[in-house]
């Protein structure tokens, strides 16, 4: 307190900014769901939520689009979470929609990635989602940098780049016709270190993929791999520890760990310091497909 002033911090101010665009979602459409991986990013948001609408209910579905490949700690801690928070999980199940024949896997590859578009649809329109909150940041990838906060998505649930509405002052535009919705993105301004300086600060528990464990890990295209059931070894492939941690999580089959000693919050910060590359440059197999590969994946419907 200065002068009789309040002095925000980078972070209060970030906060305050993504709780503002969380109440924004409650006040203009009529039923949001936010979408949560049990990732870092997700947990967050979930965090300001509860901060956004206490001591109310958190107005939002927690939505999970699951491919059935996802790391088991990340899930745990998803379970527990919500269960704690109090909010409904509705989950988007790619294994289900593949046994009763509604998708089916992709030709020459164990990722399911590329379903999880179509799979998000399918949710979006079996609950008549209106809105998908989710835990996109600018700084991660170049897709993702040119979108708004309200990203308006027409009645196939495709994003056009060039077709964006104007965002000055803080004034957002949530108004859609029946079938369309909009995904929006409270973290957009947020980087990386500021989300671990956020848990760090906050308190906020993270899965214990995020910090530095001994690991049975190989390394394929550059990446190391976690040891897992669906990752068959090719020849010259060999399982070996290593002390590791995961900058993000998404499936075991696409996602890569990071040679670490980072065991906490303020231990990543201090790496992240020395960091020049983001988390899904580093360390997301799927983003390196095409120069264009998560632009092509977001027309088609992807988050």
């Amino acid at each position: 307190m200065t002068g009789g002033t309040c002095q925000l911090t980078h972070l209060d101010t970030l906060e305050a900014q993504s709780v503002h665009i969380l109440r924004e979602v409650a006040a203009e459409t009529q039923n949001p769901g936010l979408l949560f991986s049990g990732g870092k990013d997700s947990i967050v948001m979930v965090h300001l939520a509860r901060r956004a609408f206490w001591p109310a209910p958190i107005p939002f579905a927690a939505v999970h689009v699951d491919t059935g490949h996802n790391f088991p700690e990340a899930m745990e801690l998803r379970d527990r979470l919500i269960d704690e928070v109090g909010m409904r999980l509705v989950v988007g199940s790619i294994p289900e929609m593949l046994a009763d024949g509604r998708m089916h896997e992709p030709i020459g590859s164990v990722s399911r990635n590329q379903l999880q578009s179509a799979a998000l649809l399918d949710t979006v329109s079996q609950h008549r989602f209106d809105a998908l909150l989710g835990g996109g940041r600018r700084d991660e990838e170049k897709a993702r940098a040119k979108e708004r906060v309200f990203s308006f998505r027409d009645s196939f649930g495709q994003w056009d780049p060039r077709n964006q509405r104007p965002e000055l002052w803080h004034l957002y535009n949530a108004r859609i016709h029946p079938g369309e919705s909009m995904r929006v993105f409270p973290l957009s301004n947020w980087t990386e270190l500021d989300i671990w300086q956020y848990v760090e600060q906050r308190g906020v528990e993270l899965p214990s993929l995020y910090y530095s464990h001994e690991r049975e890990v190989f390394e394929r295209d550059g990446m190391l791999f976690a040891a897992n059931e669906f990752l068959t070894l090719r020849d010259g492939e060999r399982v070996h520890p290593e002390q590791v941690r995961f900058r993000t999580v998404g499936d075991m089959t696409c996602t890569g760990a990071s040679l670490s000693s980072a065991a906490t919050p303020a231990e990543v910060i201090a790496e992240l310091a020395n960091t020049r590359v983001s988390e899904r440059g580093a360390t997301r197999a799927d983003d390196r497909f095409s120069e264009s590969a998560m632009e092509d994946r977001k027309r088609e419907g992807y988050f």
